[in-house]
């Protein structure tokens, strides 16, 4: 086991409005699908966690100027955790893909607060989600977050049927069997088959940024919403650095 020290002592709240460093033990890992896992980070400096649905953290991986983001699925601010979920979407050269393969309980992982967080928006008569595995985990807090009697709708497309993870509101499930997830035309042609209000609600569109750009073309070009209405969250896209 490769354990890395925790650089930093004592205990105290955990703001996520203040980009500060911080960190936490690697507590447990649990297989949730073939191609994804759930990481529980726990230890004193995350009690008091002040987050909200939608937050998203920073992971520092090897060097100090490599960053990913990964979604908060969960958070206990009383015991002091957070879970995240990794998906594997298909990069087999990708350091985060290679820090979550190589992972182990008991190593001190570093992390700050992404700014660029996905806020629900509060007026909203109903919600509308679109994405692929790696939009599943900021999905998954939104959807919990929403009252039980507000509408939703949306996409979520997987690699294979086992490959989604179960979500707290449902939503369309679609594979693609062995389709790209970048620029996904299925993606885009399962968001414009499904039969939304009239009334004007709020879309959540998150994962691979091309397609993120062709779903929310079809919503104001094909539907007529406004651009203010669309929250978009690119997290990868194929050859650009930093987002693989």
């Amino acid at each position: 086991m490769n354990d890395i020290n925790d650089p930093s002592s004592g205990s105290g709240r955990f703001d996520l409005s203040r980009r500060l460093l911080r960190g936490g033990y690697i507590e447990e890992i649990e297989d949730l699908t073939p191609t994804s896992k759930r990481m529980r980070l726990a230890g004193p400096k995350l009690t008091g966690l002040n987050w909200q649905p939608g937050d998203h953290i920073r992971v520092r991986i090897g060097s100090l100027l490599t960053l990913r983001t990964y979604s908060v699925w969960d958070a206990d601010p009383d015991r002091g955790w957070i879970d995240l979920v990794l998906f594997d979407h298909g990069t087999p050269d990708s350091i985060g893909l290679q820090w979550a393969e190589a992972a182990r309980p008991r190593q001190y992982v570093v992390f700050m607060r992404d700014a660029r967080a996905i806020r629900l928006k509060p007026d909203a008569r109903w919600h509308l989600f679109a994405g692929e595995e790696t939009a599943a985990a900021g999905f998954g807090s939104l959807l919990r977050a929403l009252p039980v009697d507000v509408p939703v709708f949306g996409v979520h497309q997987a690699a294979t049927e086992a490959d989604h993870i179960d979500l707290p509101r449902p939503l369309t499930r679609i594979a693609r069997h062995g389709a790209p997830a970048a620029s996904s035309e299925q993606l885009v042609a399962a968001v414009a088959a499904l039969d939304l209000p009239d009334t004007p609600g709020a879309a959540y569109l998150a994962g691979e940024a091309r397609t993120i750009q062709m779903i929310r073309g079809h919503l104001v070009n094909d539907r007529g919403w406004n651009r203010r209405d669309i929250v978009t969250k690119p997290f990868w896209t194929p050859g650009k650095r930093g987002m693989d």
